[in-house]
């Protein structure tokens, strides 16, 4: 099962962009944009989101 933790760096209307920052740094791929639709609705720029069971949850700390 993948699990990944994510950063949220830019929201642009209805995507936002994650890069990854679980992944050692040669695995580490480019920027991900995803749907908003499939995010958690209170995200903002600089959250963390974690990736497990093929859904996307804030973490807060």
């Amino acid at each position: 099962m993948l699990t990944c933790i994510y950063v949220v760096e830019k929201i642009d209307g209805d995507y936002a962009e994650l890069r990854r920052v679980d992944a050692l740094a040669q695995d580490r791929e480019e920027n991900k944009v995803m749907a908003r639709a499939l995010l958690p609705a209170d995200i903002m720029e600089g959250n963390k989101i974690l990736y497990e069971n093929l859904q996307y949850r804030l973490i807060t700390e």
